[in-house]
C-alpha cells in the first residue's frame, strides 16, 4: 500500500473545519486592515532563498528541498518560507511603482527537511503578512497588532509576545564580534551545531535548544548593548506603542530568529499550551531584503503563523466545525430519484445545504444514514410522492412530519431557514 511520505499528513474532513475557521478568521481581519491576498509559486530558483534567507542559515544549509530542472540548467527549491517569494513578486511585478505601502498576505504550504513531530512537519502551512514600504515603528506595531487580533479572535489563551531588536547590519556585526569573543573560551562545551555556528552564524547559538549551551548563552553580551542610537530609538518607540495598545510583551535578549534578513524588530508569539513547539507566530523587520534581491531600497516587516500549531490549540478548545446538512433527501424508485436530484439542486440554489442519498437502498437504511448525517430535517420521496409531486418533510429532532407539495416547499425559504436556525441553536 502506498502511504503518505514521512513528514506529510492528510488533513481529513473531520479536521478541515479547524483549518477553514483559521483561514476565514484571518481573512476577515486582514481584509478589515486592507491587506490584499497574493499568491506566488511554491517553487522558486534556489538562488532566491540563498540570497534572501542567507547561505549560512540552517534553512538553506540543511533543510531545503532542492532539485535540478529536467533541462539540467536551473536549481529549483520548494519554498521553505513565504517572505522571499512575496518580495521577489513585489520586485518583478513592480509593485513598488504604485507608490505608498503595499499590505499583502498569503497562505499555503511550505517545505523543510526537519525531524517530524507534533506541530512540525516537512510539509507545513502558514498564513503570512508582509507590510512593504514603511520604516515607521508604527508599521511594526500594526503588524503585531493584526497578528494578536487574529489569535484572540480564534479564542486562544495563554499567549505571550517575546520581542527583541537585532538592529541594523553594522549593529549586528559589532555584536557578532562581541558574542564570538565571549563564546570562544566555551567552545569545547558548546553542542556540535553551535560549535559549527560559531564561525558561520554565531547569532543562531542564542536560540540553541541544548541545555548546556543555553546556560552559557544566558551570560553572553546582549545585542541591545550594541545597538546604535537610531536603532534604540526605533525599538523604544515600538515598545511604547505596544504599551499604548495594551499589548503585553517581554524582551527576550536571545531572540534573533533563524533567517538572516531580519533587521530591527524581531518577535515571536508563543502559547504556553503547546510544549516544545510553542511558537505560533514569528516575524520581524527586513529592511534590506528588497534591495538584496534587486529591488529599490525598501523597508518592510512581516510575520508568519504556523497553521498546524494553531489547529493543535483549537483542538484543545473546541470540536471541529462540521458541515452538517439542513436537509437529508432520501428517495426510492426511478421517477422519485430523478425528482429528488432536481429538488436537491433547487434547494441548494436557494441557500440550503442538502445531502442527497444516492444509494437506492431500502428506506430504512436511508433513514439511518439521515440520522447519522446531523441533518435538521429529512425529505422523503417515494413513488406516491413522485406521482403527486409532493415530498414528506420530517423534522428529525421531534419526529414531526407532514406531506407538502414540492413547489410549496421551495416557496417557504425564509420560514424554513428561520426554523432550521432555531433548531441548530
Amino acid at each position: 500500500m502506498i502511504q503518505a511520505l514521512r513528514g506529510t499528513r492528510d488533513i481529513l474532513p473531520e479536521e478541515v473545519g479547524y483549518w477553514q475557521l483559521i483561514e476565514q478568521t484571518a481573512r476577515e481581519i486582514l481584509t478589515k486592515a486592507v491587506y490584499q491576498e497574493i499568491r506566488v509559486p511554491i517553487f522558486e530558483q534556489t538562488s532566491l532563498f540563498e540570497r534572501g534567507i542567507g547561505e549560512a542559515t540552517d534553512v538553506v544549509g540543511k533543510e531545503m528541498y532542492t532539485f535540478t530542472s529536467r533541462g539540467g540548467k536551473t536549481s529549483i527549491t520548494l519554498r521553505p518560507e513565504g517572505t522571499a517569494g512575496v518580495v521577489r513578486s513585489y520586485i518583478q511585478n513592480k509593485l513598488h511603482a504604485q507608490g505608498g505601502v503595499q499590505r499583502l498576505w498569503y497562505t499555503g504550504a511550505m517545505f523543510r527537511y526537519e525531524r517530524p513531530q507534533a506541530g512540525r512537519q516537512r510539509q507545513f502551512h502558514q498564513i503570512g503578512l508582509e507590510l512593504i514600504g514603511s520604516d515607521a515603528p508604527r508599521a511594526d506595531v500594526e503588524a503585531i497588532a493584526v497578528a494578536t487580533e487574529i489569535l484572540q479572535a480564534l479564542g486562544l489563551k495563554n499567549l505571550s509576545l517575546d520581542i527583541n531588536s537585532v538592529g541594523r547590519g553594522e549593529d549586528r556585526q559589532k555584536y557578532k564580534e562581541a558574542l564570538v569573543a565571549y563564546l570562544e573560551p566555551y567552545k569545547a562545551e558548546l553542542d556540535e551545531d553551535s560549535r559549527d555556528r560559531l564561525t558561520r552564524n554565531p547569532l543562531r547559538i542564542l536560540d540553541s535548544k541544548d541545555r548546556k549551551t543555553q546556560e552559557i548563552a544566558q551570560d553572553a553580551p546582549k545585542i541591545i548593548d550594541s545597538l546604535s542610537d537610531s536603532s534604540k530609538r526605533h525599538f523604544d518607540t515600538v515598545l511604547n506603542l505596544l504599551t499604548d495598545l495594551g499589548i503585553d510583551y517581554q524582551i527576550d535578549h536571545c531572540l534573533v530568529r533563524g533567517l538572516d534578513y531580519y533587521t530591527h524588530t524581531a518577535f515571536e508569539i508563543k502559547s504556553n499550551d503547546l510544549g516544545a513547539q510553542a511558537t505560533v507566530c514569528g516575524g520581524g523587520r527586513y529592511d534590506g531584503l528588497v534591495a538584496e534581491l534587486g529591488g529599490p531600497d525598501t523597508q518592510a516587516i512581516g510575520w508568519a503563523m504556523g497553521m498546524e500549531r494553531l489547529v493543535l490549540l483549537l483542538q484543545q478548545l473546541t470540536e471541529s466545525p462540521v458541515n452538517t446538512p439542513d436537509f437529508y433527501l432520501v428517495s426510492r424508485g426511478a421517477v422519485a430519484e430523478a425528482q429528488a436530484l432536481l429538488l436537491s439542486q433547487k434547494l441548494r440554489q436557494t441557500g440550503f445545504t442538502v445531502e442527497l442519498d444516492l444509494s437506492s437502498s431500502a428506506f430504512g437504511k436511508q433513514f439511518k444514514r439521515a440520522d447519522r448525517s446531523g441533518a435538521v430535517a429529512c425529505l422523503v420521496l417515494g413513488d406516491a410522492e413522485a406521482d403527486n409531486k409532493t415530498v414528506n418533510l420530517k423534522w428529525l429532532a421531534s419526529g414531526e412530519q407532514k406531506a407538502i407539495a414540492q413547489a410549496e416547499l421551495l416557496g417557504m425559504t425564509e420560514e424554513l431557514k428561520t426554523r432550521i436556525a432555531e433548531l441548530r441553536q
